[in-house]
């Protein structure tokens, strides 16, 4: 199958552009630079060069392949609600292009904000959109699946290895500048987390056993607590392990706060029924431990 990948040079997108190429399939990736585009080629994968503001471009990936991943996005929170609507325009143009065919067009969301108490399960529907959480994906996807397009989401948590941890980095970033490790009141919040490799595998089994309008969920650990991301982020960066009260965790966080407080818990029951996937890779903790952190 000839797949065309946004986000193909990213974090997760480099690893899925592997995973598809060894199970067999054929990679078309869209590439922001030459750099992008040579790091397709010497993955043996295509290269499209182009962004998500390039609707054209996009229609026409869409249209040369036999199914569409949509890994791409642009994350930066100061242009947050900017940014979904560059995430929404690019999936209705993908998703036009494959529209009154059976070819498929995963769609990437988050867990964020799925269930306010409790663990979020893959039949939870997706957050309105508001000016507060303004990422339209799956209703996007929704929108196409009325139109004969065959949709798929795929929930991402923090995904990570020992570069990257998906929100946490920002809590590493912080950390580092405050020269503390945080955590807020008892740090019993949690947050689900998934290694980049199995991340990728799963939009594998999507593409080839997925059914149309399913949801599901990249999660290989359902919560680990703020508390123990915070004390190994910690010792990481040789710096105090400290609690935050409710009063202070504005000023301390930032526009991180949000996060920083919330549960962000999911679990892939139904996905590892349904797909077969089974996650392997390293677990949160242990790619925090592992990280070569610069000092504080």
């Amino acid at each position: 199958m000839r797949v065309f990948v946004t986000g193909a040079t990213g974090f997760i997108g480099s690893a899925l552009v592997r995973e598809l190429i060894d199970a067999g399939h054929q990679v078309l990736g869209l590439a922001r630079s030459e750099q992008g585009a040579q790091s397709l080629v010497d993955a043996g994968a295509q290269a499209q060069r182009g962004d998500l503001e390039d609707l054209e471009g996009l229609r026409k990936g869409a249209a040369a392949s036999d199914a569409v991943i949509h890994l791409g996005f642009n994350h930066d929170f100061s242009k947050f609600k900017q940014n979904c609507e560059m995430d929404r325009n690019a999936i209705e143009a993908m998703g036009g292009t494959l529209a009154g065919s059976e070819r498929p067009l995963i769609v990437t969301s988050g867990l964020a904000l799925l269930v306010r108490n409790g663990i979020a399960t893959e039949d939870a529907p997706p957050v309105p959109v508001s000016d507060m959480y303004p990422r339209a994906s799956e209703h996007a996807a929704a929108l196409l699946a009325e139109r004969g397009v065959r949709t798929m989401v795929v929930r991402l948590p923090q995904v990570h290895d020992t570069t990257k941890q998906g929100l946490i980095s920002y809590a590493i970033q912080i950390a580092r500048e405050k020269g503390v490790s945080a955590y807020i009141g008892e740090g019993q919040n949690r947050w689900a987390a998934v290694h980049r490799l199995d991340a990728a595998r799963l939009y594998r089994l999507a593409l080839e056993k997925g059914d149309a309008g399913a949801r599901y969920h990249a999660v290989a650990e359902e919560g680990v607590t703020a508390h123990d991301v915070a004390a190994v982020i910690g010792q990481g960066l040789h710096v105090p392990l400290v609690s935050i009260p409710a009063e202070q965790v504005a000023e301390h966080f930032g526009w991180f706060a949000m996060f920083a407080s919330l549960d962000l818990t999911g679990s892939s029951a139904k996905t590892r029924e349904q797909l077969g996937w089974v996650p392997t890779g390293p677990d949160l903790l242990t790619d925090l431990g592992n990280m070569n952190y610069p000092l504080a």
